[in-house]
């Protein structure tokens, strides 16, 4: 142990004694485990985390619990039997009873450890489709945010040694790195670190670009050095005399940043205006009009000086990008004909474009999620501020989605509380119909267990699954609540057809029939609001059909039972309702004159089954309760009321003239899907003297068909069989039919 805390002493200086005693433990259970293990040089393995660790500690500056969690992370990935909770782990140092061996390391260690073995299991099937995806993936696995960062430091490292990986790997592993892990170390701010990722990758994906960039940029170094001397000379003392105090900031592209952009431009290495650019960083007060006032005074100072290209000037300043970026951008041209591009701000936008809402990562365009960004976001100031942020203030990766895969590896994107259920339907809804559970790491479990992120979800199904009711309790996603909506009414209708086709065949043995009054108190009776549930009870058994029959010869026998009190006392009305309203118009004394004007009468009123218009050949019945109902012969109803009370029929005709009435009449057209065909009809209508009272349209997907509920005013049965006849004439219209 002495010699293995000389070496970490000396290669972790900058750690505590607590801290590099830590990391040598840790160090020292890797070398053991590790130690057989070799990497693609030929060196031992144990030079990768080691490289990683230094990197973390050294170039970004995270603390040594997150280099101990690098070594422990690489001897549990390669030998998952290890438990970390436990003692008499393969080399530890620690001696026998010491309070620390075991279940001693910081839990924030071991969180981190699990963080990054997560991670390690990812395999993207096709990163170039689903970088996005994968990235979140990433930052979920992350539960404390210095585990995206040391994913970012260990590819880092493999970037630095790809010469020793076979060449299929190596493209897999530059392709991964340009679309996960550059975007991700721009976003989180590591600037350096993502500038040196796309140089690498830029080396091994176009060797020659790279080699032409980097050669390019070594010839003309000393030419920069001396173009940044002779550009500044003159301007600073212009600057000190107006009191302008400011930050020189001068950078030089990087190979990757410039091969993209000559690239996208179309351009040489020579047509890159901005491969060398200088940044006036301005400190003033933060005051809006001196702010701007400023900008444009240096902006007046270094044209005067220098020849401006007016096209390329980029004023973010009196008009910000939407994203709050401000900043002045000119391209000026030296004597000697040089090009350099000049950025001129304050102090407060540049903090706003480096760190705020206008962060560098978001104006470049790098996709991104508010929610996801605001973590990010907090995950760069833990970085920065590691002596400001307490443990349990650590931000939380965004959790709204979990991420699941399929057994061959693909990833499939679910909202938090996604069933097996879920998932089932979200590879393919035939799928989820049919499921009957699942596989989770080889366990078999129910179609509504929820899912967990990183979870490989197998799915059974069998040929005679089929959804139920229950379902929707179990699901989430609105793709599987619509699909098992969709079943449940295609099952409840098959079943309603057959329940209505065995009651048909029950009333005929008993020579029963069920009026459509009767049939409204029965579902009333059954607290059912449509038909078709309750046929399909009738089929399921739920409600049992001899119930049905005893209920309509109960029905009946109470209508016999007060049939003759009925038939008095509808006849006294009916005759005073003669003597004070039709006196004048009867014909006989059997017959009961209508007028139009009298439709609101309280005697007499129009079926709701067969609604008569003025001039259809009707009847009246006398009802128990509502006085004389008035039906067309046509009516569905009218075969049984003739036949089974012969005595409760009332012969009517209508008067000479409508006399300026107006009746109610229900229409169903049933036309081909062809919206135009509506429009038609309407105008059909206001041909005539007939008015729109209400319509409603549906569309009947499986029928492929419009099905159209018109309701109209008209005077008589005549304008009415107008109004029919030349719809029906319409091109697309099927049929039409009165109600």
């Amino acid at each position: 142990m002495e010699g293995i805390n000389e070496r970490i002493e000396a290669r972790f200086s900058r750690f505590d004694e607590a801290g590099r005693s830590l990391v040598a433990r840790c160090f020292a259970i890797a070398a053991t485990v590790l130690s057989d293990e070799l990497r693609g040089n030929g060196h031992p393995f144990i030079e990768h985390p080691l490289n990683v660790a230094l990197i973390a500690a050294d170039e970004i500056g995270l603390p040594a619990e997150c280099a101990a969690a690098v070594f422990l992370h690489e001897a549990t990935r390669c030998h998952p039997e290890l438990d970390l909770r436990k003692g008499d782990l393969p080399g530890d140092p620690a001696a026998p009873g010491d309070r620390r061996r075991g279940n001693g390391f910081p839990a924030d260690v071991l969180a981190m450890v699990e963080g990054l073995n997560k991670i390690s299991t990812i395999k993207p099937k096709d990163t170039r489709l689903e970088a996005e995806q994968y990235k979140k993936l990433i930052v979920q696995y992350s539960s404390d945010p210095r585990v995206t960062v040391l994913k970012i430091a260990d590819r880092l490292e493999v970037m630095r040694h790809l010469d020793i990986f076979p060449k299929s790997a190596r493209d897999n592993k530059i392709l991964e790195t340009l679309m996960l892990y550059i975007p991700l170390a721009h976003q989180l701010g590591l600037y350096n670190i993502k500038s040196e990722m796309e140089d690498i990758y830029l080396r091994y994906a176009e060797p020659e670009q790279y080699r032409a960039i980097t050669n390019k940029l070594k010839a003309t170094q000393r030419d920069r050095e001396r173009l940044t001397e002779e550009f500044i000379e003159p301007l600073k003392k212009k600057l000190s005399d107006a009191l302008i105090h400011y930050k020189l900031k001068i950078r030089t592209k990087s190979a990757y940043s410039i091969w993209k952009k000559m690239q996208r431009q179309k351009v040489s290495f020579d047509g890159v205006y901005d491969v060398f650019a200088i940044r006036f960083i301005i400190d003033c007060p933060q005051d809006a009009k001196v702010e701007k006032d400023l900008c444009w005074k240096v902006y007046s100072y270094v044209t005067e000086e220098y020849e401006p290209d007016t096209d390329r000037l980029r004023d973010w300043i009196t008009n910000p990008k939407p994203n709050g970026y401000e900043s002045l951008h000119i391209t000026v041209k030296n004597r000697d004909g040089a090009y350099l591009e000049v950025q001129i701000r304050t102090r407060r936008m540049d903090e706003e474009a480096e760190n705020g809402q206008a962060s560098h990562w978001a104006y470049k365009g790098i996709k991104h999620e508010e929610h996801l960004d605001k973590w990010l976001k907090s995950v760069r100031y833990t970085l920065e501020h590691p002596m400001d942020i307490k443990p349990e203030d650590l931000p939380q990766p965004p959790s709204k989605d979990i991420f699941v895969f399929t057994p061959s590896g693909e990833l499939r994107i679910l909202p938090a509380g996604a069933s097996v259920l879920d998932f089932a339907f979200n590879i393919h809804s035939g799928l989820g119909v049919r499921c009957t559970g699942a596989r989770i790491g080889g366990k078999a479990v129910s179609i509504k267990e929820k899912l967990q992120t990183g979870d490989i979800v197998e799915i059974m199904s069998g040929k005679n699954q089929r959804p139920s009711a229950d379902w929707l309790g179990y699901v989430v996603t609105s793709k599987a609540r619509s699909r098992i909506k969709q079943e449940l009414n295609e099952e409840e209708f098959k079943k309603a057809a057959q329940g209505k086709e065995l009651l048909s065949r029950r009333l005929k043995n008993w020579k029963l029939e069920l009026p459509d009054d009767m049939l409204a108190e029965l579902l009333k009776k059954y607290r059912y609001t449509a038909q078709n549930p309750f046929y399909a009870a009738l089929y399921d058994g739920e409600i049992d059909i001899n119930d049905i029959k005893a209920y309509i010869q109960g029905h009946d026998a109470l209508v016999a039972q007060g049939i003759e009190a009925a038939r008095q006392a509808e006849a006294q009305r009916i005759e005073a309702a003669r003597q004070a309203e039709w006196g004048r118009g009867i014909a006989s004394d059997d017959i009961l004159v209508l007028n139009a004007r009298d439709l609101k009468g309280l005697d007499y009123r129009m079926a709701a089954c067969c609604h008569p218009v003025f001039g259809d050949d009707v009847f009246g019945f006398v009802t128990r309760t509502e006085g004389i109902k008035i039906h067309r012969m046509s009516c569905p109803n009218a075969a049984r009321l003739l036949e089974m009370y012969p005595y409760r029929i009332q012969r009517v005709r209508w008067a000479d003239t409508p006399s300026g009435g107006s009746f109610q009449s229900p229409l169903k057209i049933v036309t081909d899907l062809e919206p135009s065909v509506i429009g038609q009809i309407t105008a059909t209508v206001n041909g005539f003297k007939a008015s729109l009272r209400s319509m409603s349209v549906s569309e009947n997907a499986r029928q492929g068909v419009y099905e159209i509920a018109m309701r109209l005013s008209v005077p008589s049965n005549m304008e009415l069989d107008k109004v029919v006849s030349q719809i029906k004439a319409l091109r697309h219209v099927q049929k039409v039919t009165r109600q």
